[in-house]
């Protein structure tokens, strides 16, 4: 078994819980590992990005570091390059899928306790005109349970 590490790195903010960087209990980590069997519609050494398997909009994507790094809570100011690599790779992936409306796009994360998995993830979603009644509860602005990328960014960069 692999030795924990648990030692981020300011260029990647990423976090190993062992040597090959995944938490084995993680269902994020298996699909990284190929082991879910989901589409990855991109794979780098920083960040990877799926389907959402309960999309809350036409477009849904969850864009995830590449090894595993805890929920948003966790995060410090360090994370900043990690965080905003994430939104670029989501943007990327909307104008692959022929999104090009920016305006009606929602980037943003759960805030815990209010997340179903640890691994840190951000919700990628277009066209927020198009989302449901539900959805538009699950991810409000402005709301205890989602903040959006750049709040979540305002945050980090506001930390000594």
């Amino acid at each position: 078994m692999a030795a924990a590490v648990n030692t981020p790195t300011p260029e990647t903010g990423i976090t190993s819980h062992n040597d090959d960087g995944f938490d084995q209990k993680c269902i994020f980590c298996k699909i990284l590992k190929g082991e879910m069997g989901t589409e990855l519609l991109y794979n780098d050494e920083t960040v990877s990005c799926f389907r959402d398997i309960h999309p809350g909009a036409p477009h849904h994507y969850l864009v995830v570091p590449s090894k595993h790094v805890g929920n948003c809570k966790s995060l410090g100011k360090e994370h900043v390059p990690l965080v905003e690599k994430l939104v670029e790779t989501g943007k990327e992936i909307l104008q692959k899928n022929n999104v090009t409306d920016l305006s009606d796009v929602r980037f943003g994360f759960h805030w815990p306790p209010f997340c179903s998995v640890t691994h840190l993830h951000l919700h990628v979603l277009a066209p927020v005109s198009q989302m449901g009644f539900v959805s538009r509860l699950i991810y409000r602005l402005n709301s205890y349970w989602f903040v959006t990328a750049d709040q979540l960014v305002e945050r980090l960069n506001s930390m000594s």
